[in-house]
């Protein structure tokens, strides 16, 4: 199970996130921030959304630069390095985005704090936006980082001082190289379609469920090669979390079998082709669209069935709790 000590520098490190951002914001910015009910189980918080619009909680909207800064950082914390660029560059996508719309005004995402960070029980914290959707939920026996959704819009940027910049540029090439790896066999298997989905097939479903998916290609089925790139993207996935975190999820997944992945793909293979993948396991699934804008607006999401929301973490808590 994910979960044991190699995760607590990471949590350490959020929980002083918190009380920096709690120590610069106004008592109202407070309140809005902990807007949400008391216990994380709640149904209500499995409602979420990757489109632009107003969720529950603190708007970045109308931050000053400190505490901005502040959000900024706890941002970092719940993910890798390379996962923190990920998450700040669906905000600048974002923004590019706007700008060319003629949108006026600052980043709109909205933060929520759930629970107590300095207290014994259940804890957590989002930040959800247009193309950006992160979700915390900690106890004393784990933490969780699922369902972790970015996308951008555009994908790849046309013009200004980053034209060419390709946000999820490295999960689609790592998907396109195997899908052109594999012989005319084996790609019949991995494809489903030849006309790939407007979106993502999970959506923002609550509850994660790898049977929306196609079947695809198994991991037994490919070469020792193909295996190895299906890997290294599944890890790209995992590695947005805090490394002991991303760690732990590719040891769960090594020990649960790697023969239980599979790899699907539809639309074109060539680069600017509209396309969709995803990767099945009994315990998780990833999906990546680029389908819309005529192949340019990206989505990718990773989600996992017992562990998404904390559910798993939140059930032992709460029995215990009352057991």
């Amino acid at each position: 199970m994910v979960g044991g000590s190699s995760w607590r520098a990471a949590v350490a490190e959020m929980r002083e996130a918190v009380r920096a951002l709690l120590s610069v914001l106004e008592p109202e910015q407070v309140r809005e921030l902990r807007a949400g009910p008391g216990r994380l189980d709640a149904p209500g918080l499995r409602e979420w959304t990757y489109l632009p619009g107003p969720r529950p909680g603190l708007s970045t909207e109308g931050l000053g630069v400190r505490q901005r800064e502040a959000v900024d950082a706890l941002l970092a914390a719940a993910h890798s390095a390379p996962g923190a660029e990920l998450a700040r560059g669906a905000i600048e996508v974002e923004r590019y985005r706007r700008a060319r719309a003629g949108a006026t005004g600052a980043d709109r995402y909205w933060v929520r704090l759930l629970g107590d960070p300095d207290g014994d029980g259940p804890w957590g914290w989002r930040m959800n936006g247009h193309h950006l959707a992160v979700h915390v939920v900690i106890t004393a026996a784990g933490m969780r980082v699922t369902p972790h959704f970015v996308g951008a819009e555009p994908a790849r940027l046309p013009d200004g001082p980053q034209a060419g910049r390709r946000l999820l540029g490295a999960e689609e090439d790592s998907a396109r190289t195997l899908v052109t790896d594999l012989d005319a066999g084996r790609r019949a298997k991995a494809l489903f379609s030849a006309a790939p989905p407007d979106d993502i097939l999970t959506r923002t479903d609550p509850f994660a469920d790898p049977d929306l998916l196609p079947a695809g290609l198994p991991h037994g089925d490919m070469t020792p090669g193909q295996q190895r790139s299906l890997e290294s993207l599944v890890r790209r996935y995992f590695d947005r979390a805090p490394a002991a975190y991303a760690e732990e999820c590719w040891s769960d997944t090594v020990a649960g079998g790697l023969h239980a992945l599979s790899f699907s793909w539809a639309g074109g293979l060539a680069p600017g082709d509209r396309h969709y993948y995803c990767v099945r396991a009994p315990d998780f699934l990833i999906e990546y669209d680029n389908t819309q804008d005529d192949g340019n607006h990206a989505h990718s999401v990773w989600r996992h069935v017992r562990h998404d929301w904390g559910a798993d973490l939140l059930r032992a808590h709460y029995t215990d709790e009352h057991g």
